[in-house]
């Protein structure tokens, strides 16, 4: 059975702020996310041109605000790290 109604309108599943989202965890909270180099520019529009297929990797906020670009998610979870931020798994 699906529910039509949002979260927004689902009083078990209110909406959060980003401001909100941002201060979880004392803003300490950050996630590692895969990306297309395709999709660079929307996030970092002052990063150069990357030829298209490359799998890259993008630290955010806990609110979402992208933080650093990469190539691996290691070298994104030791940035992590070296900002005193805990890195956590999102699906």
């Amino acid at each position: 059975m699906t529910n039509d109604k949002t979260t927004e309108t689902n009083p078990t599943h209110p909406a959060i702020t980003q401001e909100a989202l941002a201060q979880l965890g004392d803003g300490r909270l950050a996630y590692v996310k895969a990306i297309r180099s395709e999709d660079v520019a929307n996030l970092f529009p002052q990063a150069p041109k990357i030829a298209p297929g490359v799998e890259l990797f993008v630290l955010h906020g806990a609110d979402g605000t992208p933080i650093m670009l990469t190539d691996t998610r290691e070298a994104a979870l030791a940035n992590a790290w070296s900002q005193e931020l805990e890195a956590v798994s999102v699906h």
